[in-house]
């Protein structure tokens, strides 16, 4: 048998191009490994949907893992808890408040692993840097990749593709996604003001009443839904992002089966 070192780069290589080979078309693209990100990765794998989760970080739980102020607890209300005990992500009732607290590294944990469990995949390191596009009608149809190391060194290197049925920009504040569409289609109309300052009680209603499809084949949740829509800020609350992952899960899901 060969030495060891070489056996260990072909067998990462192998793997790899295996799974590249199989993610390349796939039926949804999540872009942002944050909490809404991360559940309706859930929602999407587990109803049978191929479904990659692309992050640019190195890590999971976008907002979360801050907790509030770096203090490393959260909170929720009640409408989020069916989707914790899903997760099977522990809680504590505060009764003087009216809100349940939980470790915000447990939920950063179990998102993913219930994803991952779901049949999700999850790839590290990756940016978005474009759209696949078709016109008339408009309609997205994937996005361009860039390992995120490469714009970080300033290098010029040409994307790959992933093909998809849907899109999600779950990249919270920053609407990663939404301001591609923004820059480069202007045709289209989509302008993002931004999101407005703190307003906790309206946003986490407004955030998940406003979740949903952007065009044809685009998909807006989480904190990124703020953005668009220019809605007020909520702080370390999580209920609407949540409750946004499985709503945006629940609509591509209806879409995806009625075309």
């Amino acid at each position: 048998m060969e030495p060891l070192e070489p056996r260990i780069s072909k067998t990462i290589w192998k793997a790899t191009a295996d799974d590249w080979l199989k993610l390349i078309n796939t039926d949804v693209v999540v872009v942002g490994a944050g909490p809404s990100g991360l559940t309706a990765a859930r929602y999407l794998a587990n109803s049978g949907l191929k479904t990659v989760v692309l992050e640019r970080r190195l890590s999971f739980g976008g907002g979360i893992g801050g907790g509030g102020m770096l203090l490393h607890k959260i909170v929720v209300d009640a409408r989020a808890i069916p989707i914790l005990e899903e997760f099977r992500v522990r809680y504590e009732y505060v009764s003087d408040y009216d809100l349940y607290v939980l470790d915000s590294s447990e939920l950063m944990a179990k998102l993913a692993t219930g994803a991952i469990d779901a049949g999700a995949k999850i790839i590290h390191g990756v940016t978005v840097e474009d759209l696949i596009v078709r016109e008339e009608p408009f309609r997205v149809e994937g996005v361009v990749i860039q390992w995120s190391a490469v714009p970080l060194a300033g290098l010029h290197v040409d994307p790959l593709f992933m093909y998809s049925k849907a899109v999600i920009d779950a990249t919270g504040h920053d609407a990663e996604v939404l301001r591609i569409l923004e820059r480069k289609n202007p045709s289209v109309g989509v302008r993002l003001p931004g999101e407005r300052s703190a307003y906790s009680e309206l946003s986490e209603l407004k955030v998940i009443e406003m979740t949903g499809k952007v065009v044809d084949g685009l998909y807006v949740t989480g904190m990124a839904v703020a953005a668009l829509r220019h809605l007020h800020r909520m702080g370390p609350i999580f209920s609407s992002m949540l409750l946004s992952g499985k709503k945006v899960a629940e609509e591509i899901l209806r879409d995806v089966r009625r075309g």
